[in-house]
């Protein structure tokens, strides 16, 4: 897009749809609508220039087999697939319990049961597909910071003076969502007390496409198969433990790391930066309202025990893209929004549940229940029925199906 085209197109102020939050889930949203007749605007709090969003880091993002299909029907998988990594094998265990479960994707019958890429590479190529769309205008940097609801439309005034109208405002604007406040909409959450230690690490092993799930008495660890035989690692610990293990040198925290996690997946020879992420659930009250869907972390933000909160946003996508394709005149028409309702609520709140559930089991010291979870464990790695079950779900496979996602069982 060259820039006469672009001032031209930042003139517009009325659409069909508009999108607030240009990160992973909003861009992917507007992508996933590149060939509908819908105008677009997408509006971000910072340039979409250099992946500069706090989103595009170099954190490891795992797709399930679900999101890669959804990718793969809106034609953006040939050009990511070059920087992902298969998981092949998903290697479950509890710290100092015998129970050990394992997947497979040869078992499952499928390529892989998930890939994994950095944020950062992923931004970089919802960014370019952005650029590319010629009925999407951008309006970034800038950010809302008021609206008003009418029974046609809903307004918005930005911070640099511009006002808007959409016949639909769709907030993907994260978990501390701006529409969400403005909107008046409250939110359950729940805090864990706990901080996800995140860097890439590498091993004097050959990974071959394993992850590995270890739950402990402080929370879980996660280590995620990425490019160059690096792992992208999550390692959930107690508030209060997290400064010690950020400040140390490489060589402690190697060592610390080694202790709690085993040898399992080798001996761990070199971290990259680290970051800490302190875990909370939240899940918005009413996220879909009159002219207004909310998606994404701004709708429901989980814990990362399942790995799967950017999956859930990407079904979100999935099917609020499939109803908006089809809507006709009037995308923000009731009967549209209330079929997305309908739709989602059910995968969204079984999966708040299942992620809470899950920490409050996993993340205790309590030894009865500790030698309950390494026997269910155990039993489930011999139970082909219940084992096939978890699979399914850690791909983000279920029963309805929209187009856009054929097949991935959304």
């Amino acid at each position: 897009m060259n820039l006469a085209d672009a001032h031209q197109k930042q003139q517009k102020t009325q659409f069909d749809l508009l999108i607030v939050g240009g990160g992973m889930v909003g861009a992917s949203l507007a992508i996933a609508l590149k060939n509908s007749a819908l105008n677009i605007g997408l509006i971000e709090a910072r340039s979409l220039a250099n992946n500069s969003q706090p989103s595009y880091d170099d954190r490891g993002i795992a797709l399930s087999y679900g999101s890669q299909t959804i990718f793969q029907s809106m034609g953006l998988w040939p050009d990511i697939a070059p920087c992902a990594t298969a998981i092949k094998h998903i290697h479950i265990s509890d710290r100092g319990r015998f129970g050990v479960t394992r997947l497979s994707a040869e078992k499952q019958q499928v390529p892989a049961l998930g890939q994994v890429l950095t944020a950062r590479d992923l931004g970089q190529h919802l960014n370019r597909h952005l650029q590319q769309m010629t009925q999407l205008s951008l309006f970034c940097p800038a950010q809302v910071s008021s609206l008003s609801k009418l029974d046609d439309r809903i307004e918005v005034s930005l911070d640099n003076g511009q006002k808007l109208s959409a016949k639909l405002l769709v907030a993907a604007d994260g978990r501390d969502s701006t529409i969400r406040r403005l909107v008046g909409l409250d939110a359950r959450e729940q805090q864990y007390q706990q901080i996800a230690i995140t860097a890439n690490i590498s091993t004097d092993q050959a990974h071959n496409g394993r992850a590995f799930e270890r739950f402990t008495d402080s929370g879980p660890m996660a280590l995620l198969p990425m490019s160059d035989n690096r792992s992208s690692l999550i390692w959930t610990v107690s508030e209060g433990q997290e400064k010690a293990l950020l400040d140390a040198p490489d060589t402690v925290f190697l060592d610390q790391l080694q202790q709690r996690f085993g040898y399992r997946a080798g001996r761990f020879i070199q971290v990259g930066q680290r970051s800490s992420h302190p875990l909370t659930l939240m899940q918005a009250d009413m996220p879909v309202q009159p002219r207004c869907v909310l998606i994404g972390n701004a709708a429901h933000s989980l814990h990362p025990i399942a790995g799967q909160g950017f999956n859930l946003g990407l079904r979100d996508v999935a099917v609020l893209a499939e109803l908006l394709t089809d809507a006709g005149e009037d995308c923000g028409h009731a009967a549209i929004l209330h079929n997305y309702q309908q739709w989602r609520q059910k995968d969204q709140d079984q999966l708040v549940r299942a992620t809470h559930h899950l920490v409050q089991l996993f993340s205790n010291n309590i030894s009865l229940l500790g030698h309950l979870r390494g026997a269910g464990l155990a039993a489930l790695d011999t139970l082909p029925p219940l084992k096939n079950w978890l699979a399914q779900r850690s791909m983000g496979l279920a029963q309805t199906q929209p187009r856009l996602g054929r097949g991935i069982g959304l």
